[in-house]
């Protein structure tokens, strides 16, 4: 089963470097191809993938095609392949964000089998949250392969086309929310004292572990929260505080504003 990456941006290099790293896939099995081939030529390199010639030449050899290139790119470079693609037939998966299947399959002159994937960021660390859906063509077999790919860099989980753009928001831009409380947390340890970079640790460390703790339980948010908080305690009081500063609203507004700024564009 060979897969072809027409992209080496930062998206599909951390995609392919969790499925050659994981050992779900083999890197003898992976093609890359790029306009710029000093990043194709680096993951041939580190990874041990094989750098095609150009996209044609991928396309012909693959049976999995990633589309890890912008969106803005897939109005000429789809129509421009779809000979190609129609005589291989392979799979299609886009990450592109915005661009529904409905979309790719209007650009392509046949009956594609496409996957749409919604990666992360963390993707880059191998602990990425993605979402996929699948038009009609799709095989169970195609499906599972997808699943397998998505899950060698993170956890995945399929999703309702109409759902992607909130999960854009919440997957998407949470990132950078999620950065931004580690470092208020840090910043709250500075002013009392601590070395930047030691309360960094600390806050990134335990926001990572409370995560976690979270995905391998099924218990509520809320009682692991009762868990930690003693009666009288030090966290009872600062939790106290978050929700009179308004917390939980302060998040439902970035998700809102995050989701309506989507709509627009």
């Amino acid at each position: 089963m060979k897969i072809g990456f027409i992209g080496a941006g930062n998206m599909a290099s951390a995609i392919i470097k969790g499925a050659v790293s994981s050992g779900a896939f083999s890197a003898s099995d992976i093609l890359v191809s790029d306009m710029d081939k000093t990043k194709t030529a680096a993951l041939e390199t580190a990874l041990g993938v094989t750098a095609a010639e150009d996209n044609e030449a991928l396309v012909a050899a693959s049976d999995v095609v990633v589309l890890a290139v912008k969106p803005n790119v897939f109005a000429n470079l789809l129509p421009a392949l779809s000979d190609k693609l129609q005589a291989k037939n392979p799979l299609i998966i886009s990450i592109a964000a915005g661009k529904t299947i409905e979309f790719i399959a209007s650009l392509l002159s046949y009956d594609a089998s496409i996957v749409r994937v919604m990666p992360n960021i963390n993707a880059t660390v191998l602990e990425a949250m993605s979402a996929y859906c699948c038009n009609e063509y799709v095989t169970d077999e195609q499906k599972a392969l997808a699943e397998k790919l998505c899950g060698s860099f993170g956890k995945v989980m399929p999703l309702s086309e109409d759902f992607f753009p909130l999960f854009g928001v919440i997957a998407g831009c949470a990132p950078a929310f999620s950065y931004m409380f580690i470092d208020a947390l840090a910043r709250a340890g500075v002013k009392n004292g601590m070395a930047k970079q030691a309360a960094l640790k600390i806050a990134a460390q335990t926001v990572y572990g409370s995560a976690k703790q979270i995905l391998e339980s099924d218990t509520h948010p809320w009682e692991l929260i009762d868990r930690v908080c003693s009666p009288g305690g030090t966290t009872i009081e600062g939790v106290a505080s978050l929700q009179e500063d308004g917390l939980d609203a302060a998040v439902t507004h970035a998700v809102e504003a995050a989701l309506d700024k989507d709509k627009r564009i």
